[in-house]
């Protein structure tokens, strides 16, 4: 290594945080995981460090500058120019950072700590009336230092501003280890500064020899963008401190914070921060959504609206609107559009004192039917405005999914000119885009006139190489033309650093690297970002590869094989949400805040190993242990909006890896266990007596590696499908009014949850359908967990043939394990033999959860509410993993508010936790207990003892019974209870 094993030893004596330095394999691991960000690019860093105090930055930092090495600051790493990659040593500061350190509500200021997350702040600050203005669309796990570093804006930039605007002091640590606060300074108070002997005064001496040029300052003024243009990111904000006193007379106070936005952590290290705050906006919201036929007309639309004053006004293309086509998480967001449209501009209306939401959006219609702009402009208000905002917001990970290697990249996706010559400028950029036979996804920020435009490349070959680098040469020439910013929001980092010499002269391009030596006369922060940038089209994270020629258990369609399905990440880290944000994904990493645990970090360590060298790629270590975590609760496969499916890339993964080492005996006992549970019912007194007794409990627990304070569900002697293969004999099914049904006694519900399975038949009778249960359905969901996926193929092509002939929309499937009927739905079609796919997708549209099936049959007037009693229920609903990503949870809260009575608030949690025998293991059962009470275990106790809990995944409701002594009931259960006149007895 370059540093030496003295320093070494020095530093991790006394570091408090977490040092990733050596050849173990988490610090493997780490220089894997860490080695990109949202960017199109990759660097395998020397090191990582996750600081858990500003000592602990001050130590990097001396530790750096004796080892001639760089620091990386790096915060969420949705950075899009490749800003915190490099060869140095990362430096995370997240979690451990991550306070309100105090609010002065008087003031609307605020001091945080760097690492919290801006949607976490405001949610922890919405009582107070106030909130942070500037929001990515990251916001929900973008963090307040990476914001600074970029000085970010977001969607309602054109009212609330950028960072810049709001950052008023902070403080810091420079490259030498000596700290600074950046705060206004009176005339008197800046000279002072001169005056000091170290390197903040000399910081302070050359910017005024710099600044106080007026040679400099005029070419400051002529050189960067126009003053009108509100989004400016390139280089260092000279332009901004060359307005201050004592530069300007007329100007504000000096304030260096204002250098430090946007400066990419080039320039030091911000441990506070003091931002200023603004009133929460007005709940009187419109949204109008502007359908077009071109992206010119979009933009015409623009200039109308912002004649009107709008709070945002944002355009989205037919590219994305056409990913949102089929998503599981956005198709359900699209009933506001009509028709095929070109392009969406979205615009944001807020009321006023001077008129409200709606008056100002009819105007705002009015205008543009005046000009014959646009051929639809329906209204979202309430609830429904967050469709369009979604959409819009999951741009970048929805671009994704087209398929093939030329992919989106981010290029010319940041650039800035004045919103009234945005027409202008994007007709040349298609121009270009046009020369060059190249396609682009056009979106976001058009009233502040940035469109972040993303052309489509082959960066696995030579020509797409090429072309990277040309469509932005050539699009700085247009940036000319209009004096626009090559950089509005997303930084330069390695990306556009090259091409700043060429956008705003030589001259400035010196005074940059000037201003980078003044603050870091060591080269230690950051290197190789803004100045001094290695080449742009060099280190791309995705290169070419040969396809290996493998079997594998599931069918990627298009995508054809693991490696393609983990190279969709686009690092853009929607999965790095917290609990506060809410959402399912990803469960681990809401509870331990490690990008490790992240689901981007999985894809990010999948696709590296798989398109490795390595022989046995499947087999290597490191992919076992960054695995180890992921629950399989299927919360990527809808709520990424790239739709990379961890649990499925996990499945494949564990069964190649037995091909190559065998299958453990542990997990083929849990694999197996609906077989086992099978087996001991017939003995299943002495066996429950067994797993409840102290000591044989502990023996038997031990034995499969589960945690001693779990306890295991108990066996039924007589199976549902025994139990019923008698009752129908008493209650005939055929003459039921309403027809008959399929009935699935999975193995969850056949050996364990008997008695749910009895009250959801006989509920079914008494509403009037006949049942019948297909015999020795298993759905083979113990095998998908744990990666057996050569047995649960088998089971997968047993169910596809035994069900085809009589499963149809006249006779479903009904299930109540959501885990187990939802497999039809989601890994059968895709696991099943080829001959078989047919089948299995003809039978995934008619197998439902029971849920659905009753809502369903309530909107069409089937089930009347007279069936149910008035009885007064509250009752709250926690949603299992695979239901809300597969299913969704209307349907479950439709069908327990049915009953005259029932009241039903829904639980914002994410999983539970459990997820079958991950919360079992002993290894496990900490971070189970963790992700519990993150959010489900607090709401579920903050309630009277009368509230019922509502729960349909059998995990889930364990997970309640062992976490807090709660009993939870399947719907089924309430509605059973719910019944007025019940004729049949249990």
């Amino acid at each position: 290594m370059a540093w030496s094993q003295r320093e070494y030893h020095v530093l991790s004596a006394h570091f408090e945080g977490k040092l990733y330095f050596d050849t173990s394999q988490s610090s493997q691991i780490a220089r894997k995981i860490y080695a990109t960000d949202a960017s199109v690019y990759q660097v395998q860093p020397k090191a990582v460090a996750i600081p858990a105090s500003q000592k602990d930055i001050k130590r990097l930092i001396q530790f750096a500058k004796n080892n001639k090495l760089g620091i990386i600051p790096r915060g969420a790493g949705t950075s899009l120019a490749g800003q915190v990659v490099g060869e140095g040593i990362v430096m995370e500061i997240s979690s451990a950072m991550s306070k309100i350190i105090s609010l002065n509500k008087k003031e609307k200021t605020v001091w945080v700590e760097p690492g919290i997350v801006r949607d976490d702040l405001n949610t922890s600050i919405k009582k107070t009336g106030l909130f942070f203005g500037p929001e990515t669309s990251t916001a929900n796990r973008a963090l307040l230092g990476g914001m600074v570093g970029n000085n970010s804006c977001g969607l309602h930039s054109i009212v609330w501003g950028n960072v810049r605007d709001h950052l008023l002091e902070t403080k810091a640590i420079l490259a030498d280890g000596t700290d600074i606060y950046t705060h206004p300074l009176s005339n008197e108070e800046f000279y002072k500064k001169t005056s000091l002997q170290n390197l903040e005064g000399n910081i302070y001496r050359e910017l005024h020899r710099i600044l106080n040029n007026p040679t400099l300052q005029e070419l400051i003024r002529n050189k960067f963008p126009k003053p009108s243009i509100k989004r400016r990111n390139t280089g260092y904000a000279l332009d901004a401190l060359v307005e201050m006193q004592p530069f300007n007379p007329t100007g504000k106070p000096f304030n260096l914070s204002a250098l430090i936005a946007g400066s990419e952590g080039t320039l030091a290290v911000v441990h506070s921060l003091r931002l200023h705050l603004l009133d929460l906006p007005s709940t009187d919201v419109c949204l109008v959504c502007v359908h077009c036929h071109s992206i010119q007309e979009s933009l015409q639309a623009n200039l109308v609206a912002l004649s009107c004053q709008p709070t945002a006004s944002e355009l989205v293309d037919d590219f994305i609107l056409s990913f949102t086509e089929g998503h599981p998480q956005f198709q359900k967001d699209r009933d506001f559009i009509q028709g095929k449209p070109e392009a969406i501009l979205m615009v944001e209306f807020r009321g006023d004192e001077a008129s409200n939401g709606e008056n100002k959006a009819n105007r705002f219609i009015e205008k543009l039917n005046a000009q014959s702009i646009g051929y639809a402009s329906p209204i979202l208000i309430g609830e429904e405005i967050a469709k369009g905002w979604d959409i819009r917001k999951a741009g970048l990970g929805l671009i994704r999914n087209i398929l093939g290697d030329k992919q989106a990249v981010n290029l010319i996706e940041d650039c800035a000119v004045d919103p009234e010559d945005l027409p202008n400028y994007v007709a040349d950029i298609q121009d270009l885009l046009k020369k060059h036979q190249v396609n682009a996804a056009f979106y976001a920020h058009a009233g502040a006139g940035e469109l972040h435009i993303e052309p489509f490349l082959d960066l696995k070959s030579e020509e797409g190489k090429k072309l990277f680098r040309q469509l932005l040469q050539e699009t700085v020439q247009i940036l000319k033309k209009y004096q626009g910013s090559l950089s509005g929001e997303h930084g330069d980092g390695r990306l556009r650093g090259e091409f700043i010499p060429e956008i705003m002269g030589a001259e400035i391009y010196d005074l940059f690297q000037e201003i980078k030596h003044i603050f870091d006369p060591y080269n230690t922060l950051n290197p190789g970002k803004i100045v001094h940038t290695p080449p742009m089209d060099e280190a791309f994270r995705i290169q070419a590869k040969s396809p290996q020629k493998k079997h594998y258990f599931f069918d990627y369609g298009a995508l054809n094989d693991p490696l393609t399905l983990a190279e969709k990440c686009s690092g853009s880290g929607d999965c790095k949400k917290t609990a506060l944000t809410g959402g399912t994904m990803c469960p681990s990493f809401m509870a331990t805040q490690q990008e490790k645990d992240s689901t981007r970090a999985r894809a990010n360590m999948l696709r590296q190993i798989l398109s490795s060298d390595v022989e046995k790629p499947f087999s290597e270590p490191q992919l076992k242990d960054i695995l180890d975590l992921c629950l399989s609760c299927k919360g990527c496969q809808t709520e990424c909006p790239s739709g990379v499916d961890i649990s499925k890339l996990k499945a494949e993964t564990l069964q190649q890896s037995y091909i190559d080492q065998g299958t453990p005996w542990r997990t083929q006992l849990i694999g197996h266990f609906p077989r086992i549970q099978n087996w001991v019912r017939k003995i299943s007194p002495l066996y429950n007596f067994a797993i409840e007794f102290p000591l044989s409990s502990i023996v038997i627990k031990s034995f499969m590696g589960f945690s001693w304070e779990r306890s295991i569900p108990k066996v039924s002697f007589t199976s549902l499908e025994e139990w019923f293969s008698t009752y129908k004999k008493y209650v005939n099914q055929k003459e039921m009014p309403l027809g008959m049904i399929y009935f699935f006694a999975d193995e969850f519900t056949n050996y364990n949850d008997v008695a749910i399975g009895k009250k959801a038949i006989v509920l079914l009778n008494e509403l009037g359908y006949g049942i019948e249960i297909p015999h020795g359905i298993i759905s083979g969901r113990s095998y998908l967990s744990k990666g057996m996926l050569i047995e649960a193929k088998k089971l997968a092509n047993h169910n596809v043939r035994a069900l085809r002939d009589i499963i149809s929309s006249e006779t479903p499937f009904i299930g109540l394990e959501p885990s187990a009927i939802l497999s039809f739905r989601d890994e059968i079609p895709d696991l099943v033999d080829p001959v078989l796919r047919h089948d299995a997708l003809q039978l995934k549209a008619n197998c439902l959860l029971i849920d659905e099936f009753l809502a369903q049959e309530i909107k069409a007037a089937r089930i009347q509410k007279s069936s149910f009693g008035s009885k007064s229920r509250k009752i709250v609903l926690h949603g299992h993993c695979h239901q809300k990503s597969i299913a969704g949870l209307s349907s479950t809260r439709q069908v327990l508010s049915f009953p005259e009575g029932h009241e039903v608030e829904l639980i914002p949690s994410g999983c539970c936790g459990m997820a079958g025998s991950f919360g079992y293991e002993k290894k496990h059962f900490k971070i189970s207990k963790q992700i519990a009470n993150l959010v489900l275990f607090p709401t579920i106790l903050s309630k009277p003892s009368s509230t019922i809990v509502a729960s349909n995944g059998t995990s889930c409701r364990h997970q309640i019974k062992d976490g807090i002594d709660k009993k939870a009931y399947h719907t089924v259960e309430i509605l059973y209870q719910s019944l007025a006149n019940p004729q049949i007895k249990l």
